[in-house]
């Protein structure tokens, strides 16, 4: 199954929003129980009410412009909010062409209908009567606030003009954004689809607009989606409900992040927004009180079991640990004393530790009794020290009597997964954390953590600082260069603050900014980047003469600008006119130019909006910099500055940065001063760019094969000579002496041709047998002219005795490579010539076969009517010689084997 949905969290795998069925069935899924009846009774409320949940959600979808139309009408004043609404334009384009302006409101499409209505006085009492929704009813709840609820004391109506229409279009984006999350949530019957997309929200709302004007929208959304089921309760009552739950949820506090609980400052991942946490899967957790029935003790105990073994062994395998179970729901021991024993007994030694060396009955042993994996190297050290002095009693005690277990689950809760949304992961074991969760123990025996640690020994290359999150590109973020054989996601790099990435200089390599800080002024030369400057006059220029804001050299000097930042020629409808109209006539200096074009909207569309922060400041770094980030402070320090105070002021901290003063001053256009190796290796095998002694062409000297086998390196015979000449030749190619009746009168010459066809036709020579007699007519009628060779091979074919020798004894694919051979003197061609013979075989008999293959055209052509067939194919070379050789080189009657497997099958319409 595919995910198709998320809550929009970085989690591995993204929760999909639950129906109510799905997520009552994971609950008890996950205790490894029936439904109970409370479980039942709800799926039972839920599958009742689905048509009427189809239905609400239907009408809300067809009359969503309406209700979005009315709650814009109560929250925007001076003009028509749902003129910015954005409207399909082939609707638009229909409008036009059908002429829009004769059609009445009722022809006209939805959102078009919504953005006229939403314009007019209101003045005809019809309009809005038939439906709940309608705008009469809205016209009145403009003049009283007692119909939607209760409006909150801060609510001001918003000014459309001085809004602005890019913020008018995405509040109406936004208000048809919670009208549909209400359908959907509807449909699921399961609010947490609200709750999960709507914390959090409330800083951004309070930056946008305003909270009070969203939840004075949504009140009259509430209002407007009810008006369309005056008379039935049921529907009012479940949009009711769901509007509410999205109003509480904008009224309350923004909720803050889940701290991760630690005893160390070496530890990444911290803290984990609550939205993620609400996104998670749902996960029960159990804690035994003395006062429970015994029931719920025995779900208690059950958990603990699924926890410590990873299954409940009472129903998967009859077995239990009585006695401690006893102790326990009698309230003798505390459940923290009985995951101890449990922990300690025989059958979790005999399951989880014995099998496993110790490194893996470290790893699970964190998994049943923390609910986490081990958290860096030194950790698995030092309990490693302790399972291999004091074995598995030593492990539990001390993993029991932690600080960490006391925090989390102190005497009496079973301890559970710490897993995604339920605290924050961290970067290091990210990927075996989630194999040792997702994973069974006893399909999983060899230890993840203690490899992974030991890597972190390994070159940094073969690493990468920020996991699966690697850029193609060759900007390579966080100094690190990957290799593509490298797993990032189950091998994340450790990256400390003084990792730096490797970068090379463009120009002499003694000027290097991290050795000789005061050699950042210094000029590239002739081995860098060219350096253009608004004043022409260069250190060791020989003009002399100031070209200073001269028209043509400032319109090359903003060409150059325009090709560093966006790094292209912009068009002209992006040029910044005024601010070159200013540069020329002196009014600002070529660094406030370059601020307004880092500034502008295109460079924020190109460099910021598309790409995460850290990935937009490297781009950005490069660009007005001329040099990739040095390392994980430089990036900190950045990533803090967009975070706190955004995009522009990060563009002015490096424009008036100590190093683009030293570096470009007032007049100089940024160049690319450092790369990363990378960058180099790609630029150097770049079409056009190779250097003259790379990718030339060389031509090698060679001695013609010809002419290598006519040279004799030593004294060769006269026998070598002539084997060399006839090298590939045998006397095979000669072809024996075919028989050929020219003459009847000449009995001798008739009396051998009579002998070849018996040899060929038979294979051997028939007169030392008695049933030569059988074939007397037939020779009688070869001497005295009366038949032809041809018709003489036919009489042998059809003949008794070459059906008992010939066919009787094989089978037909058999038979066809014998009539073949006999009657043509050849092997098969092909899969096709035998799939024609063999039905001709098949379905009319060997005498038909033996008649077309005699009264072919082949046969003719080949042999006439006075030639006794034979071999064709004596040597090479010859399309059909493999199998002519096996079939002629091999013995009939001792050998059944076929020579038709070695053809490859083709496609016929036979």
């Amino acid at each position: 199954m595919s995910i198709k949905a998320s809550g929009g969290s970085s989690l591995a795998k993204p929760q999909l929003y639950q129906t109510v069925a799905v997520s009552t069935i994971i609950q008890a899924e996950q205790q490894d129980r029936f439904l109970d009846r409370n479980e039942l009774g709800e799926l039972d409320t839920y599958f009742s009410s689905g048509l009427k949940r189809i239905e609400i959600a239907e009408v809300i979808t067809k009359n969503s412009e309406l209700i979005v139309s009315r709650a814009a009408n109560r929250i925007f004043s001076g003009g028509s909010p749902m003129a910015f609404f954005q409207k399909p334009p082939v609707e638009q384009q229909e409008l036009a062409m059908a002429g829009g302006a004769s059609r009445s409101v009722a022809d006209l499409p939805t959102d078009m209908k919504a953005a006229k209505q939403s314009t007019e006085t209101f003045v005809s009492a019809n309009k809005g009567s038939n439906e709940g929704g309608g705008f009469l009813s809205s016209l009145f709840s403009s003049f009283t606030s007692g119909g939607i609820g209760k409006i909150p004391a801060g609510f001001r109506p918003i000014n459309i003009t001085r809004y602005g229409p890019s913020n008018m279009t995405k509040s109406l984006r936004d208000m048809s954004w919670f009208l549909r999350y209400v359908s959907y949530a509807v449909v699921a019957g399961d609010p947490n689809i609200l709750v999960v997309n709507t914390r959090g929200l409330k800083e951004i709302l309070e930056n946008a607009c305003s909270v009070d004007a969203a939840i004075v929208a949504l009140l009259e959304m509430r209002i407007a989606s009810m008006g369309y089921f005056k008379n039935d309760l049921e529907a009012k009552t479940i949009i009711s409900d769901y509007f509410n739950v999205l109003i509480s949820e904008l009224k309350a506090q923004s909720p803050s992040n889940k701290l991760r609980q630690r005893n160390s400052d070496n530890l990444q991942g911290l803290e984990l927004p609550q939205s993620f946490s609400n996104a998670a899967e749902r996960r029960p957790k159990f804690v035994m009180k003395t006062g429970l029935s015994a029931t719920e003790k025995n779900s208690v105990v059950k958990a603990a079991y699924r926890q410590i073994f990873e299954r409940d062994i009472t129903r998967a395998y009859s077995q239990s640990i009585s006695y401690l179970e006893s102790q326990v729901k009698n309230g003798d021991i505390s459940m923290k004393e009985f995951v101890r024993r449990v922990a300690k007994s025989p059958l979790y030694r005999k399951q989880f530790f014995e099998p496993f060396i110790n490194s893996r009955a470290l790893e699970l042993a964190f998994r049943h009794i923390l609910g986490r994996g081990p958290s860096s190297r030194e950790e698995v050290q030092d309990y490693f020290s302790i399972v291999s002095t004091g074995g598995l009693s030593a492990l539990v005690d001390a993993l029991v009597d932690s600080q960490e277990y006391s925090d989390y689950f102190g005497e009496e809760t079973v301890p559970y997964i710490r897993g995604l949304g339920v605290e924050a992961q961290e970067c290091r074991n990210w990927g075996m954390q989630q194999d040792l969760f997702n994973y069974s123990a006893p399909f999983r025996k060899v230890p993840q953590f203690v490899t992974t640690f030991a890597k972190y020994d390994r070159p940094l290359p073969d690493q990468h600082v920020y996991g699966s999150g690697n850029d193609p590109l060759e900007i390579q973020f966080g100094a690190i260069f990957p290799k593509d054989t490298s797993s990032p996601n189950t091998r994340p790099a450790p990256f400390s603050k003084d990792t730096k990435r490797i970068l090379i200089h463009r120009g002499p390599g003694i000027n290097n900014q991290h050795g000789h800080p005061r050699a950042a002024s210094s000029q590239p030369g002739s081995l860098g980047a060219k350096v253009i400057r608004l004043n022409n006059e260069l250190p060791g220029a020989s003009n002399g003469v100031s070209v200073k804001y001269g028209e043509s050299t400032t319109q090359a000097v903003i060409r150059a600008a325009y090709r560093q930042v966006f790094g292209r020629d912009v068009y002209e409808g992006q040029r910044l006119t005024a601010a070159e109209t200013k540069l020329e006539n002196g009014e600002i200096s070529l660094r406030e130019f370059i601020r307004i074009l880092a500034k502008s909207e295109t460079f924020l569309k190109t460099y910021w909006t598309p790409f995460y922060v850290c990935k937009a400041i490297e781009y950005i770094h490069r660009r007005l910099l001329g040099r990739p980030t040095y390392g994980r402070p430089e990036m900190n320090t950045y990533f803090d500055l967009c975070s706190k105070k955004g995009f522009y002021v990060f563009v002015d901290a490096l424009l008036d940065s100590a190093e683009y003063n030293d570096v470009f001053g007032e007049d100089t256009v940024p160049y690319e001063r450092y790369l990363t190796p990378a960058g180099l290796k790609l630029r150097s095998t770049r079409v056009g760019s190779l250097r003259e002694d790379i990718g030339q062409r060389v031509d090698q000297q060679s001695t013609p094969r010809f002419i290598e086998l006519g040279q004799a390196s030593d004294l060769i015979t006269g026998d070598a000579i002539q084997g060399r000449v006839d090298q590939g030749v045998t006397v095979q190619r000669e072809q024996t002496k075919t028989f050929k009746l020219t003459n009847t009168t000449d009995k001798v010459g008739v009396a051998n041709v009579v002998r070849g066809a018996y040899r060929q036709i038979f294979e051997r020579d028939i007169e030392p047998y008695v049933v030569s007699a059988n074939f007397t007519a037939l020779e009688s009628k070869l001497s005295n002219g009366e038949i032809t060779v041809k018709e003489f091979i036919l009489g042998l074919g059809t003949s008794d005795l070459y059906l008992k020798e010939f066919y009787a004894p094989y089978p037909n694919t058999k038979v066809i490579e014998l009539g073949t051979k006999h009657f043509l003197g050849r092997a098969p061609l092909n899969q096709k010539e035998i799939q024609y013979y063999n039905q001709i075989l098949a379905t009319e008999g060997i005498r038909a076969f033996v008649n077309a293959a005699v009264g072919n055209m082949e046969y003719l052509q080949v042999f006439g009517e006075d030639t006794v067939p034979y071999r064709r194919f004596p040597t090479l070379p010859a399309a059909n010689f493999p199998n002519t050789e096996k079939l002629y080189n091999k013995q009939t009657k001792q050998d059944n084997e076929v020579v038709v497997p070695s053809f490859v099958p083709v496609k016929t319409g036979v």
